[in-house]
């Protein structure tokens, strides 16, 4: 598949790979223009998010100005769908806009289409990016059977349901997940994570994510989702919950307003010449 893009004086598009715990994200910057026309965002995503033939990722980040917010971010993904949220995304795109000083205090807030989103930022002693996210409030749903297994139902700015189980590792996600994800239940679709209890305030994680429609090696919002629902139904206890995924741990505090605080991380730098 190709895109044919607006002919512009310079015939090159400039991005970012970034990623927050393995969830990889190519970033266009559209701070001062708009750089992908909106008609056309969908597409991009699908042509450039593909592994072999674009340059790969789990969704395209679009960062630009905000009316309600100190900036904005847009989120399409290989499906061509646009997300509300994303909670790694949301990191990645703090850690761009940091970087390059469109913010110059380590506390803003982004807009997102799940609305406007408080962030804290900054380096550690080893040099590496941290950011902690208000996720917004929770918005629960009863519990439900599904294939013989009990779902839990929450949106932490996305949908997503929670199966707890054994062992993550015994499930065939990509035979199990779909069943959930495509069910009537969901309306919209959901994203669907299975959880094991590994200790007292421990959780182990694997998210089959909505839009990449497979499994995604981290998801923020599906880390928030699972430790909300393990506090809960008393399966976890304590302040953070440490929630452990394929591609790193990511600390959520349970509250009335969770937040997540993780890593992200700048991948490369390159531009699309056309």
């Amino acid at each position: 598949m190709t895109i044919k893009f607006p002919k512009h004086d310079v015939m090159s598009i400039a991005f970012t790979k970034l990623h927050g715990n393995g969830n990889d994200f190519i970033l266009i910057d559209e701070m001062n223009q708009v750089i992908i026309p909106d008609e056309m965002k969908a597409q991009f995503a699908v042509v450039y998010c593909d592994r072999r033939f674009g340059i790969g990722g789990d969704g395209v980040l679009f960062i630009s100005k905000s009316d309600k917010a100190d900036i904005r971010m847009r989120l399409f993904q290989p499906d061509a769908s646009e997300a509300e949220m994303c909670g790694n995304g949301i990191r990645c795109l703090a850690k761009y806009a940091f970087d390059k000083e469109y913010v110059k205090k380590k506390a803003f807030a982004v807009e997102t289409l799940a609305g406007v989103m408080q962030v804290r930022v900054g380096y550690d002693n080893e040099g590496d990016f941290m950011a902690t996210i208000d996720m917004g409030a929770a918005a629960y749903q009863e519990s439900c059977e599904i294939e013989g297994m009990t779902v839990y139902s929450v949106n932490t700015g996305v949908p997503h349901a929670v199966v707890f189980v054994g062992d993550v590792e015994g499930i065939d996600i990509d035979k199990v997940a779909p069943k959930i994800r495509h069910h009537p239940r969901f309306p919209k679709g959901t994203n669907v994570n299975f959880v094991q209890i590994t200790g007292q305030s421990e959780i182990v994680i694997r998210t089959f994510e909505r839009g990449v429609e497979g499994e995604t090696l981290s998801c923020g919002t599906g880390s928030t989702a699972s430790a909300l629902i393990a506090a809960k139904a008393g399966k976890v206890f304590g302040n953070p919950i440490h929630v452990k995924t394929a591609g790193g741990p990511l600390d959520i505090t349970v509250g009335d307003i969770p937040q997540m605080t993780g890593p992200a991380s700048t991948v490369f730098v390159g531009e699309i010449r056309y």
